[in-house]
């Protein structure tokens, strides 16, 4: 049975469209929000956790990390909280740091046990991390690579499936 050329291009392309670049199945890193510190170098610090341990971003270099900022009154923080909760359960390679905005520590250690998070959070009473990431609005996850630069920025739309392409991302 001969197949004409023009059938064999449109089998080849479809083929090719079902099967994207890279690994088959693996969808296009999520669009990022605008941010000053996209492809930057993720700011350093050092403070404690609400747990008593102390979160060391310089102790950090050779992993991805999420830095996630929230607070009580962030509406859309109570449904990115539980994703990025389950995806830290998921995914014990990539450090994940919380950052409550919350004005008492009371709030920030509330959120900490209404969403059973278990990665480490810092309470930035003052604002002064969340002036150095300049962030205005909850939540704002932001995700480096394992060489410290800041790949994606997630704003108050982002999805657990967001967070995760973002990491395959960083990870890359």
């Amino acid at each position: 049975m001969k197949i004409s050329l023009v059938l064999r291009f449109a089998l080849v392309a479809a083929l090719l469209a079902a099967f994207p670049a890279g690994c088959a199945g693996s969808q296009p890193p999520p669009a990022s929000m605008a941010s000053p510190l996209l492809d930057k170098q993720l700011p350093a610090f050092r403070r404690p956790a609400l747990d008593g341990t102390t979160v060391d971003t310089a102790t950090s270099r050779g992993h991805v990390v999420v830095v996630k900022f929230f607070a009580k009154y962030c509406e859309p923080c109570k449904k990115t909280l539980p994703e990025a909760e389950a995806i830290h359960k998921e995914r014990a390679d990539v450090v994940f740091i919380g950052v409550a905005e919350d004005e008492h520590d009371s709030d920030a250690q509330e959120m900490v046990q209404q969403f059973g998070l278990t990665f480490p959070v810092v309470h930035d009473q003052s604002n002064v991390l969340s002036g150095r990431f300049r962030v205005s609005d909850m939540p704002t996850t932001f995700v480096a690579d394992k060489q410290g630069n800041i790949r994606w920025v997630g704003g108050s739309g982002q999805t657990g499936d967001d967070l995760r392409r973002a990491i395959d991302m960083a990870e890359r």
